[in-house]
């Protein structure tokens, strides 16, 4: 099994590839999506997808209005913003919007894996908490 099911988002299609590559090398599922709609309609077709490497500035919809679609939509998958360093602010609000963290362009990759790793177990605690809610619930009806 890999460590996450992961859509990485950028308009970078050069970025894109070659990231893949490198998370793939590492045991990463990679899905990928050029800008905000595009990785919308991924995370509607395929919902093993558990986080979202989304970076800040692309045209059309951002990464700050593509995380609040996110969260809105499926409130369970974790995004890992990725920033420019003139992206800090956008980074830090997509942090007030339910992001997991945000990482510096370029990003080193041991550093992406930790996070990655970290946000699939997040998600994966909450998900666990929902199935075991909803377990009580069901037995304590037929109590």
């Amino acid at each position: 099994m890999s460590i996450a099911n992961v859509l990485l988002v950028d308009d970078e299609a050069e970025f894109v590839e070659t990231f893949s590559e490198r998370l793939e090398l590492r045991d990463l599922e990679i899905s990928k999506a050029f800008n905000g709609e595009e990785a919308l309609q991924v995370l509607e077709t395929n919902r093993t997808i558990e986080l979202v490497i989304l970076d800040v500035k692309m045209p059309g919809m951002d990464g700050i209005e593509t995380l609040a679609e996110i969260k809105k939509r499926y409130p369970l998958v974790e995004v890992i913003m990725l920033s420019g360093h003139a992206d800090v602010e956008s980074a830090i609000e997509g942090m007030k919007q339910g992001a997991f963290d945000y990482l510096m362009k370029p990003c080193d990759i041991d550093q992406m894996i930790v996070k990655v790793t970290e946000a699939a177990a997040k998600k994966r605690q909450h998900e666990e908490k929902i199935i075991q809610a909803r377990i009580k619930e069901i037995t304590s009806r037929h109590a």
